[in-house]
C-alpha cells in the first residue's frame, strides 16, 4: 500500500515538473540571447582587427612608394568591392543561411591579414585591400541581417542600436590600438594583431553561433522579393538614397578634416585624431538610447530631423576657424548621426521582415554605405582641386539636404506589416 501511494506521488511530481521546465519561449529567447551576444563580440573584435590597421596603411603604403592617387585608391578598392558584392552575399544568405558567409568572411579577413605582410609592392597592396572589401560584405550585412531575423516585432530600434554599438566601439578602439601596437613593437605586429582578432571570431561563430529556424527561408513562408521590387520600392529607396548622403559626408570628414586641420590650423595629430573619430564614438553610444526611443516614436520623423543636425554640422565644419569649432562641428556631427541611424535601421528591419529578404533589404543599405564613402572622397577631392578645401564640406551639406528631401518624398506609411511608431 505504501509502495502504491509512493507510485502515484512520483506520477503527480512527473506530471508537474512539466510545468516548471522552461518553456519553449524561454528557451528560444536564451537562444536568441546567445546569437546577439556572439554575434556583437564577433563584429566587435573584426572591426577593431580592421581599425588597427586602417590608420597606419597610407604610411605604409608611403614606404612602399605609392604616390598620392594610389594611396587613395587603395582605400577606395575596399569601398568598390564591398559595394560590388554586398547585394549578392546578403541575396545568398537569405536563402542559404547566415552562418556559412559569416564564418567565410571572418576567416577571410584572417587570411588577409597574413597576405599584408607579404604584400611588398602597390599592386599586391591594391589586391589585398580588394579582397578585405569581399570579406567585409561577407560579414556586416550578413550579421546585421541575422540580428534583423532574431529581432521581435517592436524592439528593431533597440536591437539594430546596440548591435551597431559594436562597429562604432570597433572604429573608436582600433586605430588606439593600432598606433600603441606599432610605436612599441611595428607595423606587421599591428598586422597579426588583426588577424589574431579575426580568427578568434571566426572561432566563435563557428563552434557556437547556433543555426535559427530563420535561417531557412522557407520558414518566412514567402520568397525573397526580386531585386527590381526591392530597388524601385519607394521606402526602401528612400532608406537607401539618405543612407548614401549620411555616408558621402563621411567620406568627405574622414578624407579632408585631417588636412583641414593639418593645413589652416597646424594642428597635431592626436588633436586632428580626436576630431575624426569624436562624430563616430558619439554617434555610436547614441545608437542604443536612440534605438529605444525609435520603437517608442515615428522612425520616419526621427530619420530627417538627424539628418537636418547633420547638415549643420557639414556647414560648421566648412566655416570652422580652429579647433574649438571643428570639435563643436565633430560632436554635432555625431549627434545627428545617432538619431538618424537607429530609427533607418529599424525602418529596414521592418522592410526586411515585411518582403522577406532581410539579406537582401540590409545589403542595399550597407552597399549605399560603401558607395557614399567612395563617392564623398573622390567627389569632394575634385571639388577641393577645382575650388577650394572648405568647399568640400559645403558640398556635403548640400548632398545631405537632396537626401532628407528624397527620405520624406519617398517615404510614407503604407506596409504590409503595421507597426504603431513607423
Amino acid at each position: 500500500m505504501k509502495m502504491q501511494e509512493n507510485g502515484h506521488a512520483f506520477i503527480k511530481a512527473f506530471r508537474s515538473s512539466r510545468f516548471t521546465t522552461p518553456s519553449k519561449k524561454s528557451i528560444m529567447l536564451e537562444l536568441n540571447k546567445k546569437i546577439f551576444s556572439i554575434l556583437f563580440f564577433s563584429i566587435l573584435t573584426a572591426v577593431i582587427g580592421v581599425g588597427i590597421v586602417t590608420p597606419l596603411l597610407p604610411v605604409y603604403a608611403h614606404d612602399i612608394g605609392a604616390s598620392g592617387i594610389y594611396i587613395g585608391l587603395i582605400f577606395g578598392v575596399f569601398s568598390l568591392s564591398r559595394t560590388l558584392f554586398v547585394p549578392y552575399f546578403g541575396r545568398l544568405s537569405d536563402r542559404k543561411g547566415r552562418k556559412p558567409f559569416i564564418i567565410a568572411g571572418l576567416i577571410s579577413y584572417s587570411i588577409v591579414s597574413v597576405g599584408f605582410l607579404f604584400s611588398k609592392n602597390i599592386g599586391a597592396l591594391i589586391t589585398i585591400r580588394f579582397i578585405q572589401g569581399i570579406a567585409s560584405a561577407l560579414i556586416m550585412p550578413v550579421c546585421q541581417a541575422y540580428i534583423g531575423d532574431i529581432t521581435p516585432k517592436g524592439k528593431e530600434g533597440f536591437a539594430m542600436g546596440m548591435f551597431n554599438t559594436s562597429m562604432f566601439l570597433g572604429l573608436s578602439i582600433g586605430p588606439i590600438i593600432g598606433g600603441f601596437v606599432k610605436d612599441y613593437y611595428n607595423l606587421n605586429a599591428a598586422f597579426l594583431c588583426m588577424g589574431f582578432l579575426s580568427f578568434t571570431a571566426f572561432l566563435i561563430c563557428l563552434f557556437y553561433l547556433p543555426p535559427t529556424a530563420s535561417e531557412n527561408i522557407k520558414n518566412y513562408g514567402k520568397t525573397p522579393a526580386k531585386w527590381r521590387s526591392l530597388i524601385f520600392e519607394k521606402n526602401i529607396a528612400a532608406l537607401y538614397l539618405f543612407q548614401f548622403t549620411y555616408t558621402t559626408s563621411i567620406g568627405i570628414i574622414w578624407a579632408f578634416l585631417p588636412i583641414l586641420a593639418d593645413t589652416e590650423f597646424f594642428l597635431p595629430s592626436f588633436y586632428t585624431g580626436l576630431l575624426v573619430s569624436l562624430g563616430v564614438f558619439i554617434s555610436g553610444i547614441m545608437h542604443t538610447p536612440m534605438g529605444i526611443v525609435a520603437d517608442k516614436f515615428n522612425k520616419r520623423i526621427l530619420v530627417p530631423a538627424g539628418g537636418v543636425i547633420v547638415t549643420f554640422a557639414m556647414l560648421y565644419f566648412g566655416r570652422s576657424t580652429g579647433f574649438n569649432n571643428c570639435l563643436f562641428a565633430s560632436i554635432l556631427f555625431g549627434i545627428g548621426g545617432g538619431i538618424s541611424i537607429p530609427a533607418l535601421m529599424a525602418l529596414a528591419v521592418i522592410k526586411g521582415k515585411d518582403t522577406g529578404g532581410m539579406g537582401s533589404v540590409i545589403s542595399l543599405i550597407t552597399a549605399a554605405h560603401s558607395l557614399g564613402m567612395l563617392t564623398g572622397s573622390l567627389a569632394a577631392g575634385l571639388i577641393a582641386d577645382m575650388l577650394q578645401l572648405r568647399h568640400a564640406f559645403y558640398f556635403g551639406a548640400c548632398i545631405m539636404i537632396l537626401g532628407i528631401i528624397l527620405f520624406l518624398f519617398l517615404s510614407n506609411n503604407k506596409s504590409k506589416v503595421h507597426h504603431k511608431n513607423l
